[in-house]
């Protein structure tokens, strides 16, 4: 019985931290302005911080070498918030700063849906990246099909579609044209079509939109697309 009573006096503050401190994109707006001397933290790399980032933020890269010596000189005494691009890395970091004694919320979104939502940020200084607008409506100018996948590196379901979609291509050479755009280092496009999320694939014909997928999608998915859409 004293077991079963332990036991059950723990759900409770699973349940809160799981739930609580994993907050939307308004719900960590909310928090940052109750909170003005909250310590906001960017656990991205240095370059994805120059290009864009959330007024009084610090950056320490999750990834870094000198990580956990950075979150050792956080005060303890004040809560941290945390976002990264789209909440993987960020949520491994709220997990060791947990670890540490630190009070943790974190940006389940991440920057890359802030931006799509039009929350309030700050432009880096560095330009962002990659394709612009006019190259990316001129691959949607062809006569075949255009996949476009948006992916990130760190994404692991983008790297499991990455041969299939490779595999594709080379089965409709003639009908499909895919385009892999990496939403890191392409922010103008990201940020005009509003992506918000990876892996995220567009499917277009005749420069229109047929089709859009959130999330892993199974090659034979794909390929179906593809036939409807060639019929």
């Amino acid at each position: 019985m004293i077991r079963l009573l332990l036991l059950f006096s723990f759900l409770p503050v699973f349940a809160f931290q799981t739930t609580e401190f994993k907050l939307s994109n308004e719900e960590f707006l909310k928090k940052l302005q109750s909170l003005p001397d909250a310590q906001l933290v960017d656990v991205r790399t240095q370059g994805e911080f120059r290009k864009n980032h959330l007024k009084g933020a610090m950056n320490l890269n999750v990834n870094g070498e000198e990580f956990q010596k950075q979150v050792s000189a956080l005060d303890k005494t004040k809560p941290v918030l945390v976002y990264c691009w789209s909440g993987g890395r960020s949520s491994n970091a709220a997990e060791y700063m947990r670890q540490q004694g630190l009070t943790v919320y974190e940006m389940k979104d991440g920057m890359m849906r802030w931006i799509a939502e039009n929350k309030p940020y700050e432009e880096g200084t560095a330009p962002a990246a990659g394709m612009s607008m006019e190259e990316y409506n001129g691959y949607l100018k062809s006569k075949k099909l255009v996949l476009v996948d948006f992916n990130a590196t760190w994404c692991a379901p983008c790297r499991k579609m990455s041969p299939w979609l490779d595999e594709l291509a080379k089965k409709y050479p003639n009908d499909l044209i895919v385009v892999k755009i990496n939403t890191e280092e392409n922010g103008t496009v990201v940020k005009t079509l509003n992506v918000a999320g990876v892996p995220y694939l567009m499917l277009y014909k005749n420069e229109k939109v047929i089709w859009t997928h959130s999330g892993l999608a199974e090659k034979s998915v794909m390929e179906a697309e593809i036939e409807k859409a060639l019929k």
